[in-house]
Protein backbone atom coordinates (compact mmCIF):
# COMPACT_ATOMS: atom_id res chain seq x y z
CA UNK A 1 0.00 0.00 0.00
CA UNK A 2 1.27 3.49 -0.96
CA UNK A 3 1.66 6.40 1.40
CA UNK A 4 0.91 9.67 0.38
CA UNK A 5 1.94 13.31 1.79
CA UNK A 6 -0.89 16.02 1.15
CA UNK A 7 -1.64 18.61 3.95
CA UNK A 8 -4.89 19.35 4.50
CA UNK A 9 -4.51 22.74 4.89
CA UNK A 10 -2.44 23.42 1.58
CA UNK A 11 -3.86 25.97 -0.67
CA UNK A 12 -3.60 24.52 -3.38
CA UNK A 13 -5.32 21.32 -1.40
CA UNK A 14 -8.03 23.29 -0.25
CA UNK A 15 -9.04 24.94 -3.95
CA UNK A 16 -9.19 21.55 -5.18
CA UNK A 17 -8.83 18.40 -3.45
CA UNK A 18 -9.53 16.24 -6.43
CA UNK A 19 -6.18 15.82 -8.18
CA UNK A 20 -5.01 14.15 -5.33
CA UNK A 21 -7.64 12.57 -4.90
CA UNK A 22 -7.03 10.94 -8.30
CA UNK A 23 -3.48 10.28 -7.75
CA UNK A 24 -4.29 8.32 -4.34
CA UNK A 25 -6.63 6.08 -6.72
CA UNK A 26 -4.37 5.36 -9.32
CA UNK A 27 -2.27 2.88 -6.56
CA UNK A 28 -5.42 1.03 -5.78
CA UNK A 29 -8.13 1.24 -3.54
CA UNK A 30 -6.54 2.04 -0.45
CA UNK A 31 -3.47 3.96 0.60
CA UNK A 32 -1.98 5.35 3.61
CA UNK A 33 -2.76 9.19 4.27
CA UNK A 34 1.05 10.32 5.92
CA UNK A 35 -0.61 13.46 6.98
CA UNK A 36 -3.22 11.67 8.77
CA UNK A 37 -1.70 8.58 9.73
CA UNK A 38 -4.61 7.35 8.52
CA UNK A 39 -5.67 4.19 6.08
CA UNK A 40 -7.98 5.85 3.12
CA UNK A 41 -10.36 4.87 0.46
CA UNK A 42 -12.29 6.86 -2.22
CA UNK A 43 -12.61 3.53 -3.96
CA UNK A 44 -16.52 3.72 -4.07
CA UNK A 45 -17.22 0.27 -3.81
CA UNK A 46 -15.05 -0.47 -0.77
CA UNK A 47 -16.61 3.09 0.95
CA UNK A 48 -19.78 1.79 0.43
CA UNK A 49 -18.81 -1.21 1.56
CA UNK A 50 -17.41 -0.41 4.50
CA UNK A 51 -20.37 1.97 5.81
CA UNK A 52 -22.72 -1.02 5.42
CA UNK A 53 -20.42 -3.60 7.31
CA UNK A 54 -21.42 -4.33 10.73
CA UNK A 55 -17.89 -4.83 11.88
CA UNK A 56 -17.10 -1.07 11.20
CA UNK A 57 -18.56 1.29 12.93
CA UNK A 58 -18.48 4.97 14.60
CA UNK A 59 -17.48 4.26 18.40
CA UNK A 60 -14.12 3.70 19.39
CA UNK A 61 -13.50 0.35 20.67
CA UNK A 62 -13.52 0.26 24.37
CA UNK A 63 -9.34 -0.32 24.12
CA UNK A 64 -9.20 2.93 22.02
CA UNK A 65 -11.37 5.20 23.66
CA UNK A 66 -9.36 8.83 23.78
CA UNK A 67 -8.67 10.24 26.76
CA UNK A 68 -10.70 13.47 26.73
CA UNK A 69 -9.04 16.67 28.52
CA UNK A 70 -10.91 18.75 31.00
CA UNK A 71 -11.04 21.40 29.02
CA UNK A 72 -13.01 19.50 25.94
CA UNK A 73 -15.31 17.23 28.74
CA UNK A 74 -18.56 19.75 28.23
CA UNK A 75 -17.84 19.07 24.01
CA UNK A 76 -18.13 15.62 24.34
CA UNK A 77 -20.82 15.25 27.56
CA UNK A 78 -22.65 16.18 23.96
CA UNK A 79 -21.58 13.86 21.51
CA UNK A 80 -21.74 11.33 24.45
CA UNK A 81 -25.73 10.91 23.32
CA UNK A 82 -25.21 11.40 19.52
CA UNK A 83 -26.84 8.86 17.48
CA UNK A 84 -23.84 10.04 15.31
CA UNK A 85 -21.58 8.86 17.26
CA UNK A 86 -22.95 5.42 18.62
CA UNK A 87 -23.26 2.02 17.83
CA UNK A 88 -26.09 -0.40 18.81
CA UNK A 89 -27.76 -1.05 21.15
CA UNK A 90 -28.13 2.74 21.64
CA UNK A 91 -27.95 3.74 18.61
CA UNK A 92 -30.59 1.65 17.36
CA UNK A 93 -32.78 3.33 20.39
CA UNK A 94 -31.85 6.72 19.20
CA UNK A 95 -32.52 6.24 16.17
CA UNK A 96 -35.65 5.17 16.00
CA UNK A 97 -37.27 7.31 18.42
CA UNK A 98 -36.17 10.24 16.52
CA UNK A 99 -37.73 9.02 13.42
CA UNK A 100 -40.91 8.44 15.09
CA UNK A 101 -40.92 12.61 15.41
CA UNK A 102 -38.87 13.31 12.23
CA UNK A 103 -41.27 11.70 9.60
CA UNK A 104 -41.31 11.49 6.01
CA UNK A 105 -44.85 13.49 6.20
CA UNK A 106 -43.19 16.19 8.15
CA UNK A 107 -40.58 16.85 5.86
CA UNK A 108 -42.71 16.79 2.73
CA UNK A 109 -44.83 19.73 4.93
CA UNK A 110 -41.82 21.86 4.34
CA UNK A 111 -42.58 22.39 0.96
CA UNK A 112 -44.61 25.27 1.00
CA UNK A 113 -42.56 27.10 3.79
CA UNK A 114 -39.13 26.36 1.79
CA UNK A 115 -40.95 27.84 -1.59
CA UNK A 116 -42.19 31.26 0.26
CA UNK A 117 -38.84 31.52 2.11
CA UNK A 118 -36.76 31.48 -0.83
CA UNK A 119 -38.83 34.08 -2.40
CA UNK A 120 -38.52 35.99 0.70
CA UNK A 121 -34.89 36.11 0.60
CA UNK A 122 -34.65 36.52 -3.27
CA UNK A 123 -37.14 39.44 -2.74
CA UNK A 124 -34.15 40.41 -0.22
CA UNK A 125 -31.21 40.64 -2.41
CA UNK A 126 -29.69 44.00 -2.52
CA UNK A 127 -28.51 46.03 -5.77
CA UNK A 128 -25.10 45.45 -7.13
CA UNK A 129 -23.07 42.57 -6.22
CA UNK A 130 -23.74 40.15 -3.32
CA UNK A 131 -22.75 37.53 -1.12
CA UNK A 132 -25.35 34.83 -2.10
CA UNK A 133 -23.97 32.63 0.86
CA UNK A 134 -24.84 34.92 3.33
CA UNK A 135 -27.44 36.49 1.76
CA UNK A 136 -29.11 32.95 0.64
CA UNK A 137 -27.20 30.19 1.11
CA UNK A 138 -26.79 30.47 4.70
CA UNK A 139 -30.19 31.18 6.06
CA UNK A 140 -32.29 29.14 4.22
CA UNK A 141 -31.48 25.95 5.69
CA UNK A 142 -30.95 27.52 9.22
CA UNK A 143 -34.43 29.22 8.89
CA UNK A 144 -36.17 25.80 8.05
CA UNK A 145 -34.66 23.73 10.86
CA UNK A 146 -35.29 26.21 13.78
CA UNK A 147 -39.06 26.34 12.75
CA UNK A 148 -38.92 22.76 12.27
CA UNK A 149 -37.48 22.31 15.72
CA UNK A 150 -39.99 25.12 16.80
CA UNK A 151 -36.98 27.45 18.00
CA UNK A 152 -37.75 31.12 17.37
CA UNK A 153 -36.72 32.08 14.17
CA UNK A 154 -34.93 34.94 15.73
CA UNK A 155 -32.31 32.16 17.05
CA UNK A 156 -30.64 31.57 13.91
CA UNK A 157 -27.89 34.08 13.46
CA UNK A 158 -26.80 32.68 17.43
CA UNK A 159 -27.66 29.06 15.81
CA UNK A 160 -25.67 28.96 12.83
CA UNK A 161 -22.76 31.09 15.16
CA UNK A 162 -22.64 27.87 17.62
CA UNK A 163 -22.44 25.59 15.04
CA UNK A 164 -19.94 26.98 13.23
CA UNK A 165 -18.18 27.22 16.46
CA UNK A 166 -18.35 23.79 17.12
CA UNK A 167 -17.83 22.08 13.39
CA UNK A 168 -14.60 23.64 13.76
CA UNK A 169 -13.74 20.42 15.89
CA UNK A 170 -13.31 18.49 12.84
CA UNK A 171 -11.62 20.13 11.09
CA UNK A 172 -7.96 20.04 9.98
CA UNK A 173 -5.35 22.32 12.23
CA UNK A 174 -7.67 22.42 14.86
CA UNK A 175 -5.94 24.38 17.67
CA UNK A 176 -6.64 25.11 21.18
CA UNK A 177 -8.49 28.78 19.87
CA UNK A 178 -10.61 27.20 17.62
CA UNK A 179 -11.44 24.16 20.65
CA UNK A 180 -12.12 26.85 23.27
CA UNK A 181 -14.49 28.60 20.80
CA UNK A 182 -16.07 25.14 20.43
CA UNK A 183 -16.93 24.74 23.68
CA UNK A 184 -18.04 27.58 24.42
CA UNK A 185 -20.65 27.57 21.64
CA UNK A 186 -21.24 23.74 23.08
CA UNK A 187 -22.24 25.48 27.03
CA UNK A 188 -24.72 28.14 25.65
CA UNK A 189 -26.45 25.74 22.92
CA UNK A 190 -27.16 23.34 25.55
CA UNK A 191 -27.81 25.89 28.56
CA UNK A 192 -30.25 27.50 25.12
CA UNK A 193 -31.47 23.88 24.60
CA UNK A 194 -32.31 22.94 27.88
CA UNK A 195 -34.86 25.58 28.77
CA UNK A 196 -36.19 25.54 25.48
CA UNK A 197 -36.92 21.66 26.16
CA UNK A 198 -38.14 22.00 29.51
CA UNK A 199 -40.50 24.72 27.91
CA UNK A 200 -42.01 22.34 25.72
CA UNK A 201 -42.51 19.71 28.25
CA UNK A 202 -44.97 22.24 29.84
CA UNK A 203 -46.34 23.62 27.18
CA UNK A 204 -46.24 21.20 23.83
CA UNK A 205 -46.57 22.71 20.82
CA UNK A 206 -46.86 21.22 16.98
CA UNK A 207 -42.83 20.97 16.55
CA UNK A 208 -40.18 18.52 16.61
CA UNK A 209 -39.28 18.93 19.37
CA UNK A 210 -42.77 18.36 21.27
CA UNK A 211 -42.62 15.39 18.68
CA UNK A 212 -38.94 14.50 20.29
CA UNK A 213 -40.42 14.66 23.87
CA UNK A 214 -43.31 12.24 23.13
CA UNK A 215 -41.83 9.90 21.23
CA UNK A 216 -42.00 6.57 22.44
CA UNK A 217 -41.23 2.70 21.60
CA UNK A 218 -41.30 -0.19 23.54
CA UNK A 219 -41.79 2.10 26.61
CA UNK A 220 -38.68 4.13 26.08
CA UNK A 221 -38.64 7.86 25.48
CA UNK A 222 -35.55 10.32 25.28
CA UNK A 223 -33.85 11.69 28.11
CA UNK A 224 -33.40 15.01 28.69
CA UNK A 225 -29.55 14.68 27.78
CA UNK A 226 -30.55 12.94 24.55
CA UNK A 227 -32.95 15.60 23.30
CA UNK A 228 -30.59 18.39 23.64
CA UNK A 229 -28.09 16.61 21.57
CA UNK A 230 -30.69 15.26 19.13
CA UNK A 231 -31.64 19.12 18.54
CA UNK A 232 -28.04 20.41 18.40
CA UNK A 233 -27.47 17.26 16.12
CA UNK A 234 -29.78 17.86 14.24
CA UNK A 235 -29.72 22.06 13.77
CA UNK A 236 -26.08 21.62 13.04
CA UNK A 237 -26.05 18.79 10.45
CA UNK A 238 -29.84 20.11 9.36
CA UNK A 239 -28.26 23.29 7.80
CA UNK A 240 -23.94 23.21 7.84
CA UNK A 241 -23.80 20.75 4.51
CA UNK A 242 -26.78 22.32 2.99
CA UNK A 243 -25.04 25.92 3.56
CA UNK A 244 -21.52 24.28 1.94
CA UNK A 245 -23.70 22.35 -0.78
CA UNK A 246 -25.98 25.39 -2.29
CA UNK A 247 -22.67 27.62 -2.35
CA UNK A 248 -21.02 24.66 -4.44
CA UNK A 249 -24.28 23.96 -6.25
CA UNK A 250 -24.84 27.52 -7.27
CA UNK A 251 -20.81 28.04 -7.96
CA UNK A 252 -21.00 24.43 -10.46
CA UNK A 253 -24.10 25.95 -12.59
CA UNK A 254 -22.45 29.63 -13.32
CA UNK A 255 -19.11 28.23 -13.72
CA UNK A 256 -20.50 25.45 -16.61
CA UNK A 257 -23.37 27.88 -17.94
CA UNK A 258 -25.58 24.37 -17.39
CA UNK A 259 -28.94 24.61 -16.89
CA UNK A 260 -30.19 22.74 -13.54
CA UNK A 261 -32.94 21.07 -15.60
CA UNK A 262 -35.05 18.49 -13.56
CA UNK A 263 -34.69 19.63 -10.34
CA UNK A 264 -34.19 15.82 -8.92
CA UNK A 265 -31.65 15.05 -11.28
CA UNK A 266 -30.02 18.13 -11.08
CA UNK A 267 -29.13 18.23 -6.99
CA UNK A 268 -28.16 14.63 -7.13
CA UNK A 269 -25.22 15.63 -9.49
CA UNK A 270 -24.59 18.55 -7.29
CA UNK A 271 -24.37 16.52 -4.39
CA UNK A 272 -22.27 13.76 -6.53
CA UNK A 273 -20.22 16.46 -8.00
CA UNK A 274 -18.89 18.96 -5.05
CA UNK A 275 -20.19 17.48 -1.91
CA UNK A 276 -20.28 19.57 1.30
CA UNK A 277 -18.20 16.70 3.68
CA UNK A 278 -15.39 14.83 2.01
CA UNK A 279 -14.12 12.65 4.95
CA UNK A 280 -15.93 10.17 7.81
CA UNK A 281 -14.10 7.44 9.46
CA UNK A 282 -14.57 4.15 10.82
CA UNK A 283 -13.36 1.72 12.85
CA UNK A 284 -12.73 -1.88 12.73
CA UNK A 285 -14.28 -4.23 15.53
CA UNK A 286 -12.97 -7.10 14.37
CA UNK A 287 -9.95 -8.31 12.08
CA UNK A 288 -11.40 -7.57 8.50
CA UNK A 289 -10.17 -8.02 4.99
CA UNK A 290 -11.24 -5.21 2.17
CA UNK A 291 -9.80 -5.47 -1.28
CA UNK A 292 -6.90 -7.22 -0.06
CA UNK A 293 -6.54 -4.92 2.71
CA UNK A 294 -6.20 -6.66 6.27
CA UNK A 295 -7.69 -4.64 8.95
CA UNK A 296 -7.22 -5.01 12.74
CA UNK A 297 -9.50 -4.74 15.51
CA UNK A 298 -9.13 -1.17 16.68
CA UNK A 299 -8.12 0.00 13.16
CA UNK A 300 -9.41 3.00 11.77
CA UNK A 301 -9.94 3.86 8.20
CA UNK A 302 -11.08 7.19 6.53
CA UNK A 303 -13.84 7.34 3.71
CA UNK A 304 -13.23 10.04 1.30
CA UNK A 305 -17.00 10.76 -0.03
CA UNK A 306 -15.53 13.70 -2.34
CA UNK A 307 -13.30 10.89 -4.26
CA UNK A 308 -16.09 7.99 -3.98
CA UNK A 309 -18.27 9.87 -6.07
CA UNK A 310 -15.86 10.40 -8.77
CA UNK A 311 -14.93 6.59 -9.16
CA UNK A 312 -14.96 6.27 -12.84
CA UNK A 313 -15.53 3.00 -12.16
CA UNK A 314 -19.22 3.90 -11.14
CA UNK A 315 -19.33 7.28 -13.32
CA UNK A 316 -18.51 8.33 -17.02
CA UNK A 317 -16.64 11.35 -16.97
CA UNK A 318 -17.15 11.57 -13.26
CA UNK A 319 -14.87 14.92 -13.30
CA UNK A 320 -17.43 16.56 -15.62
CA UNK A 321 -20.35 18.92 -13.88
CA UNK A 322 -23.76 17.41 -15.89
CA UNK A 323 -26.77 18.17 -14.07
CA UNK A 324 -29.19 15.86 -16.68
CA UNK A 325 -26.66 12.70 -15.55
CA UNK A 326 -28.82 10.13 -14.78
CA UNK A 327 -28.83 9.66 -10.70
CA UNK A 328 -26.87 6.47 -9.10
CA UNK A 329 -26.32 5.62 -5.70
CA UNK A 330 -23.77 8.69 -3.92
CA UNK A 331 -21.30 8.64 -1.13
CA UNK A 332 -22.45 11.91 0.24
CA UNK A 333 -25.06 10.77 3.32
CA UNK A 334 -23.35 7.57 3.70
CA UNK A 335 -25.20 4.12 3.55
CA UNK A 336 -26.14 1.66 5.80
CA UNK A 337 -26.80 2.21 9.61
CA UNK A 338 -25.75 5.45 9.75
CA UNK A 339 -27.56 6.95 6.56
CA UNK A 340 -27.94 10.62 7.29
CA UNK A 341 -31.32 11.36 8.49
CA UNK A 342 -31.80 14.31 7.55
CA UNK A 343 -30.92 13.59 3.56
CA UNK A 344 -34.69 13.42 2.74
CA UNK A 345 -34.85 17.32 4.50
CA UNK A 346 -31.47 18.21 2.09
CA UNK A 347 -32.67 17.03 -0.87
CA UNK A 348 -35.83 18.77 -0.48
CA UNK A 349 -34.70 22.36 0.27
CA UNK A 350 -32.34 21.93 -2.67
CA UNK A 351 -34.81 21.04 -5.09
CA UNK A 352 -37.08 23.56 -4.30
CA UNK A 353 -34.95 26.60 -3.22
CA UNK A 354 -32.47 26.37 -6.37
CA UNK A 355 -34.85 26.06 -9.12
CA UNK A 356 -36.79 29.13 -7.69
CA UNK A 357 -33.31 30.70 -7.64
CA UNK A 358 -31.94 30.25 -11.10
CA UNK A 359 -35.51 31.17 -13.02
CA UNK A 360 -35.95 34.25 -10.90
CA UNK A 361 -32.39 35.60 -11.48
CA UNK A 362 -31.75 34.38 -14.97
CA UNK A 363 -28.91 36.44 -15.74
CA UNK A 364 -26.97 35.64 -12.40
CA UNK A 365 -23.33 35.84 -12.64
CA UNK A 366 -20.08 35.43 -10.62
CA UNK A 367 -18.83 39.00 -9.58
CA UNK A 368 -15.80 37.17 -8.41
CA UNK A 369 -13.86 33.69 -8.81
CA UNK A 370 -15.40 31.84 -6.12
CA UNK A 371 -12.50 31.02 -3.08
CA UNK A 372 -13.20 27.49 -0.78
CA UNK A 373 -12.62 28.18 2.67
CA UNK A 374 -10.23 25.85 5.16
CA UNK A 375 -12.59 23.79 6.44
CA UNK A 376 -11.44 19.95 5.96
CA UNK A 377 -12.94 17.75 5.89
CA UNK A 378 -16.13 20.15 5.18
CA UNK A 379 -15.45 21.52 1.68
CA UNK A 380 -17.44 24.70 1.03
CA UNK A 381 -17.18 28.32 -0.03
CA UNK A 382 -15.77 31.62 2.09
CA UNK A 383 -18.64 33.38 -0.15
CA UNK A 384 -19.78 33.58 -2.88
CA UNK A 385 -20.45 36.87 -4.54
CA UNK A 386 -22.46 37.15 -7.20
CA UNK A 387 -24.83 39.85 -9.73
CA UNK A 388 -28.38 39.24 -10.36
Amino acid sequence: MITLHQSPTDPAFVQDPYPFYETARAHGPFFRWADYDLVCTGNAAAVNAIFRDRRFGREAPPEKAPVIPDHLRPFYAVEAHSMLELEPPRHTRLRSLVLRAFTSRRIEALRPEIETLTHELIDAFPEGDFDLLETFGQKLPVIIIARLLGVPEEMAPDLLRWSNAMVGMYMAGRDRAREDRAVAATEAFVAFMRSYVEARRKDPRDDLITSLIQAEEAGERLTTDELITTCILLLNAGHEATVHTIGNGVKALLESGKALGDPEKGVEEILRFDPALHMFTRWAYEDIDVMGVTFQRGDQVGLLLGAANRDPGVWEAPEVFEPSRAAKPLATFGAGLHFCVGAPLARLELQVALPILMSRLPGLKLAEAPVYADVYHFHGLKALRVTA
